[in-house]
């Protein structure tokens, strides 16, 4: 359990998953969450599952102006935002002479343009509040090119998301902001269902992972709220894996 008493933390896709035990970690830690996600049915029954420190916010992360509307209107609504957890997001899982031009584009605007939107939208408030805690969900795609479970677009994506978060860490760090990223391996998680229902898939993915199995989301979810509390105070711009041991680095 990780400590978050008196701050607050927006989180998106956090109607279920990784998301979702995140936020409860923030609850359990005795702080506040913001739940963002485009599925409205999910994020309010997380929301009422989570009880009255958790509030919840319809965010369309593949949109821009919306993403920008709803931070606002976080910002406006509640005192002390401490923190940003980026972990909304999509797999693309076609071969790479099957990605069409429209794949290729919804893919990096929901996983690489909505966590620049979103970390954007909120970087002045933290530099004026004295500084923040961003991080943000990636993926060991984004380390090995794929290969597990999304193809080139989510790789692509996922090497992005590493890269804008080392920049973020570096130019906020004279803010107090730091900025640091979580590099999962296959969890089981409503995005993976049909992976795990693949026993054939399954088999071939888990023989790639030296611990012989699938994340659950809340250890992917311990390594979130880790970065994202007071215990990683000095650390800033880590790309770290929490994959079973497939990336080895």
């Amino acid at each position: 359990m990780f400590d978050f008493t008196n701050k607050t933390v927006i989180v998106t896709g956090a109607g279920q998953g990784i998301g979702k035990e995140t936020a409860k970690g923030i609850i359990e830690g005795n702080g506040k969450v913001i739940i963002c996600d485009i599925n409205e049915e999910t994020g309010m029954a997380t929301k009422a599952e989570l009880g009255e420190n958790a509030s919840f916010y319809k965010m369309d992360c593949g949109d821009s102006k919306n993403i920008r509307e709803v931070i606002a209107k976080i910002l406006e609504e509640h005192e002390n935002v401490t923190g940003l957890i980026n972990v909304a997001g999509i797999i693309s899982k076609k071969p790479f002479q099957e990605i069409s031009d429209e794949e290729w584009e919804r893919t990096i605007r929901i996983n690489l343009t909505g966590t620049f939107t979103a970390c954007s939208a909120i970087f002045p408030y933290f530099m004026k509040n004295g500084g923040g805690r961003i991080t943000n969900v990636s993926s060991v795609a984004g380390k090995i090119g794929g290969g597990l479970l999304g193809t080139a677009a989510y790789a692509s994506s996922k090497a992005g998301v590493n890269g804008l978060t080392k920049a973020i860490a570096k130019e906020g760090g004279k803010y107090g902001i730091s900025c640091n990223a979580v590099c999962p391996s296959f969890t089981h998680t409503p995005m993976t269902k049909d992976l795990s229902d693949n026993p054939d898939q399954n088999a071939r993915v888990i023989s790639m992972i030296p611990l012989g199995r699938a994340a659950e989301p809340s250890e992917i979810a311990q390594m979130i709220l880790f970065f994202a509390s007071d215990a990683a105070s000095f650390v800033n711009g880590e790309i770290g894996d929490c994959d079973g041991g497939i990336v080895l680095d």
